[in-house]
């Protein structure tokens, strides 16, 4: 019960030494069956003891120590003399592990290679060694291949950009059947020569996987998968989109914008004092209480630590205003330009220079500095300018001309809306993108892909036009692609799972070991 794979052993003894435990066994049968004729005999010729590793138990290796017996054949015209008895499902002819075992080791390897399966190992009590772990996944025959009647193809990179691999699948099981060490057509045509009976293959638009079931297969139906076919559509819409970029921003920046809400009057008042105005105020009010006090020219020079001649000047004005005209004339020369100013500042210009440039141009001889000083402290009465909001990018249009309509938010429709408003271009190539999808959904290639490719080709965008041409050049492909329920899902499902397998470091090994992982999933 606790050992199932040793039901036909009598079991003598069980012992633990060190961290292994040992079962010492006999073979039940009374007699053995000849591995060459098929005879069986009860002579005895001699008996020795085989030692065996076994799977585990409790993280603990197990030695099976297995006394076996070697019979005579009794069939005189069989060229085995004497044969060792085998317990099937157990033991197997040289082999220093268990059935079991190997089955357990070669999954370990399947799963994670050399150098991790041996950890792995290690921790479940299982001595053993990466070239081990190989030699076990080298040796796994392949899988047998029934009758293929659907069969998909695809390609895979062993180096991207630079090799390529073919991966065969059964369409009804949706198992990899086949790994071909390249994607040209001879390779591909040899392997269907070899696999006759194939009545479907669904395949990408390669021209070789094409050209090879044409020679191989003539009599095959071909079927382009339609996601290959979306795919390129969309490429084809994105480079129409690229086209027609510059055209679309200059129409936008040329759209009337929404009107503000409110706006709001700049208040007519001076600009705010500079520093040495709010100085000389200070000082004059200083210097004139002082002077009211009773103090003299000297003493309040002292005091404040200002020149006499400056102490004088002040105490003989009768107003500040008086020490500022100098500066008040300054200031005046923007007094014909304040209307502008007030006005630019109104509808959203705050750039000083470009400011001053424009009054410049209307008779200002002042500089930029003058302009910046007086426009600053009006800029804090006006609201903050609406962001300019930037034109949609190339991948957002092409995804809202190929996104499904229902799956649009309404932004997207609304901003989708504006974008065909501005071309006519992409106007006619999003008329010709739904209806392309339509044929694709509804399965109606039969009926509508040839007037369809016949309108793209007259009336369609550049990129467009390429795609319907090369549509044409694989039009009975294309056609069972967009009629036939066939795809290339499954295809695809495999080439995914190869890119994880190489990822998982099967991607440096030889073309051997990685044909086997995909032939053999864990």
């Amino acid at each position: 019960m606790l050992l199932p794979h040793l039901d036909d052993l009598v079991i003598v003894d069980v012992r633990r030494d060190r961290n292994a435990v040992t079962i010492e066994a006999a073979v039940a049968a009374g007699s053995g069956t000849c591995p060459q004729c098929g005879s069986d005999s009860a002579r005895v010729h001699s008996r020795y003891r085989r030692q065996l590793a076994d799977v585990s138990i409790a993280g603990s290796a197990v030695v099976l120590r297995l006394r076996v017996r070697r019979f005579f054949c009794p069939n005189s015209g069989c060229a085995a003399k004497t044969f060792a008895e085998q317990v099937a499902g157990l033991t197997v002819k040289w082999a220093r592990r268990t059935s079991q075992l190997a089955a357990t080791l070669t999954r370990i390897g399947l799963a994670l290679a050399g150098r991790a399966g041996a950890r792995l190992a290690g921790k479940l009590g299982i001595a053993t060694s990466r070239d081990t772990l190989l030699r076990l996944v080298r040796a796994l025959p392949d899988p047998p291949i029934a009758q293929v009647q659907i069969l998909g193809v695809d390609d895979f990179s062993f180096r991207r950009g630079h090799t390529y691999g073919t991966v065969v699948v059964d369409m009804q099981s949706h198992r990899p059947i086949e790994v071909l060490a390249d994607r040209t057509a001879a390779t591909l045509a040899q392997w269907l020569r070899g696999h006759a009976g194939v009545e479907v293959v669904c395949r990408d638009r390669a021209s070789a996987y094409a050209e090879a079931v044409k020679t191989a297969a003539p009599h095959a139906i071909q079927v382009a998968d339609r996601w290959h076919l979306w795919h390129n559509l969309a490429e084809a819409v994105d480079k129409t989109v690229v086209a027609e970029r510059a055209a679309l921003r200059a129409t936008m920046e040329q759209m009337p914008e929404k009107p503000a809400a409110q706006s709001i009057p700049l208040p007519s008042v001076a600009p705010a004092e500079g520093r040495l105005t709010t100085r000389t105020r200070e000082r004059y009010a200083a210097v004139r209480a002082r002077i009211e006090r009773g103090d003299g020219i000297s003493a309040i020079s002292r005091e404040l630590r200002l020149d006499r001649k400056t102490v004088r000047r002040f105490a003989r004005a009768d107003t500040a205003d008086q020490l500022l005209g100098a500066e008040r004339v300054r200031d005046s020369l923007l007094d014909p330009f304040r209307a502008h100013l007030h006005d630019r500042l109104n509808t959203g210009c705050r750039d000083a220079a470009t400011l001053a440039a424009e009054i410049r141009a209307l008779g200002y001889r002042g500089s930029v500095r003058t302009v910046r000083r007086y426009v600053q402290p009006l800029r804090e009465h006006l609201p903050l300018p609406a962001p300019i909001p930037a034109p949609p990018t190339v991948r957002q249009v092409a995804r809202w001309m190929t996104c499904r309509p229902d799956r649009l938010t309404d932004g997207d429709r609304v901003q989708l809306k504006q974008v065909l408003e501005c071309s006519e271009v992409l106007r006619v190539t999003h008329r010709q993108v739904r209806e392309f999808a339509d044929i694709m959904t509804t399965r109606t290639g039969n009926q509508r892909i040839q007037s369809w490719i016949t309108r793209v080709t007259r009336t369609g965008a550049p990129a467009l036009r390429t795609f319907a041409r090369g549509l044409r050049s694989d039009i009975d492909a294309v056609t069972n692609g967009l009629t036939l329920p066939h795809s290339s899902g499954a295809v695809e499902g495999s080439v995914t799972r190869i890119k994880h397998l190489k990822r998982s470091m099967y991607g440096r090994a030889k073309f051997d070991l990685l044909r086997i992982r995909i032939l053999h999933p864990n």
